[in-house]
């Protein structure tokens, strides 16, 4: 991958800085320290690392909020993490799935637009019905939730605002942060085998993971390159559910009997969930220098972070 050339005259505001990937581009950004960090979310900070970077704790979805914040910090580019991303919560809860993941980003877009600011978004291959995969970036979204509906939106939203933006989907976002509220499928997979209990992990449904450390990486990518237009950023191998889960199983020696399999309808995602995405992301590896990491490769990495923050 590139080298993450940040520079000194960048000021990169990353919303939802609570959250999986925003912890993780506030830590790599950090470490790098060339540029200015803003963080934001609606919570107080959770990230253990308070080193380098501004918190502001804002509601973004109130629009003065959002307003005040960028007349305050300035900043050249915004990162733009934040969402509501529970399947089950955006089908519950449609008005606040809309206001979001659709409203808040047309309005990003459209103050972006007006103070030339960069904006990177991360959309998800939800925004797919799955029953094409693997995709381009220019095949037609189809999408089977209102997850993916609301993304596929906002992503129309950007588009039609006129504001310079690269949008990133991606997929199945695994790895480790320093909070340990934060989970994901793979963690989820090594604890609960770790403590021989059963899980059921569904068998038909096919995904390319995707290392939360590379979509940081993808993310920094695409602000400093000013990159404009869709991206797809995730692993190129795709796997079943089921074999992710045997692979986490086998990196860290763990029984895999307690692993059952089950189908998408017998839970009942035969209709609410893509099939089989995937991603051809030829475009993210010649226009960004985009390089997936291969799964048993982050595993190590995880296995190092874990033994680092002592968070096994």
């Amino acid at each position: 991958m590139d080298k993450l050339s940040l520079k000194s005259a960048m000021r990169i505001l990353i919303t939802g800085s609570n959250g999986f990937l925003g912890q993780k581009l506030v830590d790599k950004l950090t470490s790098e320290g060339s540029a200015v960090i803003i963080a934001t979310s609606k919570s107080p900070n959770r990230n253990p690392n308070t080193i380098g970077y501004t918190f502001v704790q804002s509601d973004l979805t109130d629009a003065q909020s959002l307003e005040k914040l960028l007349v305050e910090q300035q900043p050249t580019h915004i990162i733009h993490t934040a969402a509501m991303t529970s399947v089950e919560a955006c089908e519950n809860n449609p008005e606040e799935c809309e206001a979001m993941n659709v409203t808040l980003v047309a309005h990003i877009a459209a103050c972006c637009r007006e103070q030339d600011i960069h904006l990177t978004f991360l959309s998800t291959d939800f925004v797919f019905d799955g029953t094409a995969g693997p995709y381009h970036e220019a095949d037609t979204p189809k999408p089977c939730n209102n997850y993916g509906l609301s993304k596929w939106k906002a992503e129309q939203a950007i588009l039609h605002s006129g504001c310079k933006a690269a949008i990133l989907r991606t997929i199945l976002v695994y790895g480790h942060i320093q909070d340990p509220n934060r989970s994901n499928f793979v963690l989820w997979v090594k604890a609960k085998l770790s403590e021989n209990t059963v899980i059921t992990v569904v068998e038909d449904q096919w995904r390319m993971p995707t290392w939360v450390d590379d979509l940081a990486d993808a993310s920094i990518l695409a602000a400093t390159k000013n990159a404009m237009g869709i991206y797809h950023i995730s692993s190129d191998t795709l796997m079943s559910i089921l074999e992710i889960a045997q692979a986490v199983a086998n990196f860290w020696n763990l029984d895999s009997s307690y692993i059952k399999p089950i189908s998408a309808a017998a839970i009942g995602q035969a209709t609410n969930r893509p099939r089989k995405t995937g991603f051809i992301i030829r475009k993210a590896k010649d226009e960004l220098g985009f390089q997936p990491t291969a799964l048993a490769t982050s595993f190590q990495e995880i296995e190092k972070q874990l033994a680092l923050y002592n968070n096994v």
